[in-house]
């Protein structure tokens, strides 16, 4: 897996092949500075001169008064990224990066309750309306720069579900898995991986179960599913290692576990690939 600081001074047109380390280069309108993974899953972090505008495959990244942005790459990223800078007097760079390709497992869930497999017909409004909370959960657009402080696990134990499986439910294919499946105990204390704001805490929603949104800033947010509780409320102020919630059952899932998920808007982003390019400074949760 590649993960890099790059920094760049100079270019109109320029491609990037795999690359670890500094790349350095003569003046330029805009000057670049990223660092994060240039893979399917990963999240990058970006710096420019105040004021210049940032596109990302025509879609128009936010842009804080220093010059920090953020953005990420999904489970079927292309091999090829463009990024555009300008000053905003019709001068600009185009910058070509490539991107890491992976190969993703099928993994077989057998046991999960079959009416979140093949929903009933009565529950379909409430899945709709469910996941139109998610959505609006990870909408905003907050001036938050909390991703910056790093991450860290919001518990310890082993690891059973990664980010971009095809998961096969009792014997029927589904969506791609999006998470880091943490198992625990039920009543495992879940705590905040980063600073944020919460978005949405619910008790019980059809496939998730007990469910945490927190908004880490520009896009980035944390879900965390399968709850048995939800001790985090709307509107409040976390800080790495506050205790948020308690690890459940409750969705679809065979057994007690934390879905721990990271987004950018609506990009889904691999949490081992952030914890790995962006750890926080505290290296475990105190009195986990």
């Amino acid at each position: 897996m590649r993960t890099f600081s790059l920094k760049i001074h100079h270019l109109f047109l320029c491609r990037y092949l795999p690359i670890v380390g500094l790349l350095l280069l003569g003046s330029s309108v805009c000057a670049l500075e990223l660092k994060g993974a240039l893979s399917q899953g990963g999240m990058l972090v970006g710096r420019v001169s105040p004021g210049t505008i940032v596109t990302l495959m025509e879609r128009k990244i936010t842009v804080d008064n220093d010059g920090t942005f953020v953005f990420g790459l999904g489970r079927n990223a292309p091999p090829e990224i463009k990024l555009v800078t300008s000053n905003g007097k019709g001068e600009e760079e185009y910058h070509i990066f490539a991107v890491t390709q992976r190969e993703y497992r099928e993994q077989r869930v057998d046991g999960v309750p079959q009416k979140t497999v093949t929903p009933p017909a009565e529950v379909l409004e409430r899945i709709r309306r469910e996941a139109a909370l998610v959505k609006q959960a990870r909408k905003g657009d907050s001036s938050l720069q909390d991703f910056q402080v790093g991450f860290v696990k919001p518990l310890e134990g082993p690891i059973t579900g990664v980010y971009g499986s095809r998961r096969v439910y009792n014997g029927t294919p589904g969506r791609p898995h999006y998470g880091l499946d943490i198992a625990a105990p039920t009543g495992t204390e879940v705590y905040a991986p980063a600073p944020g704001i919460v978005k949405l805490a619910h008790e019980d929603m059809f496939y998730s179960g007990g469910t945490l949104i927190v908004d880490h800033g520009q896009g980035v947010s944390s879900t965390f599913i399968h709850l048995s509780e939800v001790i985090a409320t709307p509107g409040q102020r976390i800080e790495t290692g506050d205790l948020i919630a308690r690890v459940g059952a409750t969705g679809r899932a065979t057994g007690p576990h934390l879905d721990w998920r990271i987004n950018w808007f609506d990009v889904r982003l691999d949490p081992d690939l952030v914890l790995k390019n962006f750890p926080s400074v505290e290296t475990t949760i105190l009195d986990q």
